[in-house]
């Protein structure tokens, strides 16, 4: 009865496994490491689903406009959001990275109000300002005579913040990639209007591979490209990131794909929005990370925030 609810539950455990696996798996490979297996694993993944679903591993009929603009949102998203993510990972933990992530649907917001025109509403404002205030309340404390201080490193709050910006400006950029993709398919499209479905999945490919050249390019540009073969003796973090992916790219998104099928799109949105919440306790497990009172209200309020965007 609940089919749409519970997906969208399962998305948001699969997230939190996906968040709390990048972090081991990047203190162990290390961040630039960790995210070239990753996009490499993202793309053979991509590449058996579109031989299967089209004949071809690659992304059919895609476009040059679509090619640049989703090549755009790789760079964007993959490269430097997912750099920021994955080194606040290393710096503040993926509990607080994923809290900076709420932060995600309020640059999308403004990218698309810039990019794209779409109305920036008063419910969005509304939404921005609950998020940031949630997430101040997290982060924020009480320093000497009283003052507000900040009560995590100052570079960790900057690359929770990029990964947000990453996160929002990828997914606008990703959008109109994929509609240029859309109008190309249609136009060539002989088969199944059913394949429609697999296009967000071939789009995600053409994203990794901007993804896995930047991060390679610059593995090798600072020198670091011995650390790929060392990576192979490191069981614990390859298995990290084997985890990360499948539980992220792969079935988190699959799933969330899923999701907005059986339920609305703005309940789905939210319920897969609690990974803030969730990953609370399993980060005090697994990293000894204390789990306060502000903690937990911060992150149900910048969780209420980001259901704001899609419930008002």
């Amino acid at each position: 009865m609940y089919l749409g609810e519970l997906i969208s539950l399962g998305v948001a455990m699969s997230w939190t496994v996906a968040a709390l696996a990048s972090e081991i798996g990047s203190r162990h490979l290390g961040v630039f490491v960790m995210n070239v297996w990753r996009m490499a694993l993202a793309l053979l993944l991509s590449a058996l689903l579109l031989w299967w679903a089209f004949g071809v591993p690659y992304p059919l009929y895609a476009g040059t406009e679509a090619w640049l603009w989703l090549l755009a949102s790789g760079v964007v998203g993959y490269f430097f959001g997912d750099w920021c993510l994955f080194n606040s990972y290393l710096t503040i933990g993926s509990r607080y990275g994923q809290l900076f992530m709420t932060l995600a649907p309020m640059f999308t917001a403004l990218s698309a109000w810039v990019m794209i025109g779409q109305t920036l509403s008063w419910s969005a404002l509304l939404a921005m300002a609950v998020t940031l205030l949630g997430i101040a309340i997290s982060v924020l404390g009480r320093g000497e005579g009283h003052h507000v201080s900040l009560g995590l490193p100052l570079k960790g709050v900057l690359f929770g913040i990029g990964a947000g910006v990453g996160q929002g400006v990828g997914l606008v950029l990703s959008k109109i990639g994929l509609d240029y993709y859309t109008h190309d398919f249609e136009a060539a499209l002989t088969g199944d209007p059913s394949a429609l479905t697999v296009l967000p999945f071939a789009s995600n490919m053409i994203r990794c591979v901007a993804g896995l050249v930047c991060f390679s390019t610059w593995l090798i540009a600072s020198g670091q490209a011995g650390r790929m073969a060392r990576s192979l003796s490191d069981k614990k973090g390859l298995l990290a990131m084997v985890v990360a992916v499948f539980s992220g790219p792969f079935i988190g998104v699959g799933f969330s794909l899923m999701a907005v099928q059986y339920t609305a799109a703005g309940i789905a949105s939210t319920i897969m929005a609690m990974t803030p919440i969730l990953i609370l306790l399993p980060s005090r497990w697994l990293f000894h990370q204390p789990v306060t009172p502000r903690a937990v209200i911060g992150a149900v309020i910048s969780v209420i925030g980001v259901s704001l965007f899609f419930l008002l």
